[in-house]
């Protein structure tokens, strides 16, 4: 569920609204008189929502995807920790 809030007020709060943007990961949606609304989200989500739409726009690998989530959904697979994984990948975190 998204905020919606005026322009008006988003620019008298707009350090209180940007907090609420990140801390809570809320999609805020800033209406506008007689213009076109503008949503704002945090940086993060807009990079893993572009991540996830370029992993999709290939069918052949949007298939793929799909089917391991829905193995994973079913508790099909090898459970792995990220140390695991970070070991097998020489990933490890320097001391």
């Amino acid at each position: 569920m998204s905020i919606r809030i005026t322009y008006t007020w988003a620019r008298a709060h707009l350090a209180q609204l940007l907090d609420e943007v990140v801390d809570n990961r809320e999609t805020v949606v800033i209406t506008r008189r007689g213009r076109e609304d503008v949503a704002m989200i945090a940086a993060t989500e807009l990079s893993g929502i572009v991540e996830t739409a370029y992993l999709f726009r290939s069918p052949r690998n949007a298939k793929r995807l799909l089917r391991s989530l829905e193995s994973t959904r079913r508790g099909q697979g090898d459970k792995v920790s990220i140390e695991d994984l970070r070991r097998r990948f020489g990933l490890e975190e320097k001391e």
